[in-house]
């Protein structure tokens, strides 16, 4: 029967390749497609109309497995965490799944079709379940104490930008703000993941959780 601590590591590796793949993707569609840039959303990259909406969908699914393989790779003593990275995950799928109309509108500035609310909805939950994800780890009562060092680090970083970008999505809606805002709290996103993913990942048998001394 095969070690659970080896398989964690295993999911932990595939995880973090995940990230790394999918974040690429992304990246070119949202960097070499008709986008507006700066001023829009990064799923404006995966429209019907864009050339690039097939590399966008590939990252976005990849970004999905890899929430999934690093619910996977927590101990059991995290599963709080574990079910948030789950519950990311499957956000994640929904919004790589259904496409926003061009310049994926939202309210309360913009008319919004059904597709662009369940879109939208779906990155909005799926962002927020990665965010309580990184402080489920910080408040765990047993953890790794790098783990715990590297979702503090995370969840100090995400919680205003993700506060920022609520503001600015009520007050000002869709523009500059808004874009880079978004791409901040995406690559805070995707660096805690990759930084967390090599942490459980380092150990052939996994790094199990323990009691943090401090």
């Amino acid at each position: 029967m095969a070690d659970p601590g080896v398989i964690r590591a295993a999911a932990a590796s595939a995880a973090a390749g995940c990230i790394v793949a999918g974040t690429v993707a992304v990246t070119v569609a949202v960097v070499a497609g008709p986008g507006p840039g700066l001023t829009g959303y990064v799923s404006e990259a995966g429209v019907t109309d864009s050339g690039y909406a097939g590399a966008y969908r590939i990252g976005v699914f990849a970004l999905a497995a890899a929430l999934l393989l690093l619910a996977a790779a927590l101990p059991p003593a995290l599963r709080p965490a574990a079910v948030l990275l789950a519950v990311g995950g499957a956000g994640t799928v929904l919004s790589g799944a259904v496409t926003c109309s061009a310049g994926c509108p939202l309210p309360p500035f913009e008319a919004a079709t059904v597709a662009d609310l369940v879109h939208g909805g779906a990155s909005i939950a799926a962002t927020a379940a990665v965010v309580f994800a990184m402080l489920a780890l910080v408040v765990a009562p047993v953890v790794d104490p790098p783990l715990r060092r590297i979702a503090g680090v995370g969840v100090t970083l995400a919680l205003p930008l993700s506060a920022a970008i609520g503001l600015a999505m009520l007050t000002v809606g869709r523009g500059g703000l808004v874009g880079v805002l978004e791409r901040l709290l995406l690559a805070v996103a995707a660096l805690w993941g990759l930084a967390t993913a090599a942490r459980l990942g380092l150990a052939r048998g996994g790094v199990p959780a323990r009691s943090d001394p401090a």
